[in-house]
Parts: structure tokens; sequence; C-alpha cells
């Protein structure tokens, strides 16, 4: 019997404002007609639903920003989810979210539809560094928004914030580290600014108007570790702190390598190995789905040792680390000398990283594998 697709990925690619340092597939709305849109989601897993059993564990709605869409659209897609799939296994159902796209009515509408968590993308607390990431909302905007989710009643509220940001000192970093603190959101996601191949940011970089700095990225993740562990945070993966019991279920589903299905223009699946990308263009995914055709363009059957560099780069990044069979026998010197040099603990079978191994994450990582 086939396994289960558990957890399901659906990409919106609608931002009013597109960010010059994103790389993932997104546009302004335009001229796509939302209503059909809506339909070639809700039609696309009825299509996958011919060769696949899915029963999802999470739902995770990425882009690109879901909320976005409007509460009519919205309330067509969550009620189209429910009566479509078998939803009785659903533990988490996640939306990324701007803090310019939810209003009061829009939250209550996620909460009614059994949202569980929203992840607000609030990337940074002052003007300057906001301004200078593109960002459309203030920051009294954000904290509004999350007061609005909070009213709501949304069970996890994730905060997303950006770090190493060029002009961004460590003072600044902190400060907005000690802001996110004070409103307690279940969870936060600190991620390291990465200059993107085509963005306009990589563009900037390359010409000098934009810098990078190995030491500023340190100081501010190590930063990060240490306000946010002793405010109660679980450092559970490395870009990633949540509250007990507030992980996040769907992108642990994730690093642990199990089957996935996307759905969306430019979304990935996974399953039993095999991995396939959908078109990354809106108007031709809904006119491929309009003519009954799965709209995928690449297909991958992932190698042994393609699965292995993923579980080894993934799984290192987590609280639990990973087994230390994913490790060759021929590498056996390698981990006695990162324990010497005290960047990982290995003890009870498991390779784990420690604090200062954290920073070198991949580094590490090429050193586990085999040549």
């Amino acid at each position: 019997m086939p396994e289960s697709v558990e957890h399901l990925y659906i990409h919106i690619p609608f931002c009013h404002r597109v960010c010059p340092y994103c790389s993932f597939y997104k546009h302004t709305p335009g001229n796509t007609d939302l209503v059909s849109f809506v339909q070639a989601l809700l039609h696309e897993l009825t299509l996958h639903q011919r060769h696949l059993s899915i029963k999802p564990k999470t739902i995770f709605f990425g882009g690109g920003t879901p909320t976005a869409l409007s509460e009519t659209h919205l309330n067509t897609l969550l009620s189209g989810l429910r009566e479509l799939t078998d939803l009785s296994q659903l533990q988490e159902l996640c939306l990324e979210a701007n803090p310019k796209t939810v209003n009061a009515s829009k939250a209550r509408l996620l909460h009614d539809h059994g949202v569980t968590r929203v992840s607000l993308g609030v990337q940074a607390w002052d003007e300057p560094t906001l301004k200078l990431l593109g960002r459309d909302h203030a920051p009294d905007e954000a904290e509004e928004t999350y007061d609005v989710l909070r009213d709501a009643g949304i069970p996890s509220v994730n905060l997303d914030l950006m770090f190493s940001i060029p002009k961004q000192n460590l003072a600044v970093w902190k400060e907005g580290l000690e802001k996110t603190i004070a409103l307690q959101p279940d969870h936060v996601s600190c991620y390291n600014l990465t200059y993107e191949e085509d963005t306009e940011f990589l563009a900037q970089h390359r010409q000098g108007k934009l810098d990078a700095d190995g030491d500023r990225d340190a100081d501010h993740f190590y930063t990060a570790i240490d306000l946010l562990t002793a405010a109660g945070y679980e450092h559970y993966e490395i870009s990633n702190y949540a509250k007990p019991a507030h992980r996040s279920i769907h992108n642990q589903a994730y690093w642990r390598g199990a089957n996935y299905l996307g759905l969306g223009p430019s979304a990935y699946s996974t399953y039993q190995k095999s991995r396939w990308k959908n078109i990354a263009d809106t108007t031709d995914y809904i006119r491929l789905i309009s003519e009954q055709r799965v709209p995928i363009v690449e297909t991958e059957d992932l190698t042994e040792k393609q699965w292995l560099m993923e579980r080894v780069a993934l799984e290192l990044r987590t609280a639990e680390g990973m087994s230390e069979k994913r490790v060759d026998a021929s590498l056996s010197d390698t981990l006695k000398t990162l324990v010497e040099e005290k960047l990982i603990d290995h003890r009870d079978g498991q390779i784990r990283l420690t604090r200062t191994g954290k920073g070198l994450t991949d580094r590490i990582a090429e050193m586990l594998l085999p040549d």
C-alpha cells in the first residue's frame, strides 16, 4: 500500500510589494484572475488525489503573501480544502502573513477556519532597517497586527526576524530582540540575510552597495541565542526558537524528510525520494490546470547520496541532531576531531552541534559527508 502524503505546502505568489532580498517566486496580483487561481489550487489537489493518498497532518501556506488574498478568496480556499480532503488527522494549519494584510475580520476568519499558527513577517522593528529591506509596514503596524492575531485567538503566533542586515549594528539588533521578547510570541524565527540569485539585493551587493560581514553574522546569531534562550525559548533549529509545545510541526517533518505535496506555481513536492516542481508562472499554472494537466515542469529521482546530503544538512541543524549512522565509518577521525574542538556533542548514538558549532553548521555538515 503506498505511503500517504501527510504534509501539504500551498504557494500563494502574490505580494503587494516585492521585497528586494526575496528569491521565492512572487509578483504583484496585477491582472491575475484570483477566482480562477483559487479554483486552480483546489483542482490541482484533486488531480493529485487520483494517484496519491493525501491525509495531511500539516498544511502550510507560504509565499509570497498568503494573506494578500481577500477574505472571500481565503474562505473559498480553506473551505474547499475541508471539502476535498480528509483533515481528520490535521495537527497544524499555518499561514505566513504580512502586517499590512491582516485586519481583525481576516484574523477572525483564519481562526474560525482552524488556523493554528500564523507566521508574521516583521523582519525588523526599526524604520531604517525596514526601509532598506523594502518592507511596506511601519513598526507600530507590525505590533498592531500581532495584537490583532492574539485577540482573534490564533493558538500560536510566530514572529519572523532578519539579522546581519547592512547598517544594522548589534545594538539595533538587540533592541529588536528585546522588543520581540516583550511581546511574548509563541515562536521566533531569526534568519541571517543572504544574497540570493535573481534578487535586487544580490545585484547591489555585487556593485559594492551592500556589504557582507561574517563577524556581524556571528555576533548577531549568538546574541539571538543568548537573549531568546534566556527568555525561555528553546533553540530547536538553527533559525527557530519556540516556547514549550509551539515548535513548527510542518517544518520538523520537512527536516526529517517526510513526504510532502506542494500546490501552486513554483511549488516543490517530494514523495518517496522523487521530487518535482510546478511551473513558476501563475498564468501558465492556471491554464495547465484548466486543461486538466498537472503543472509539473521538472522531475528528479534523488540518489542515495543526494538524500543523505539533505538529511545531514537539515537534521544537523536541529536540537535532536542526527544519528551517527548517517556518517560513514571512514570519517571516524573527523568525528573525533570535531568533538575535541568542542564543535559537536557525540553520545547516545546522536551527533548534535554545540553552541560554538551552531555558528559553523554548513561547514560541519560538509565535513561529515564522504567525498
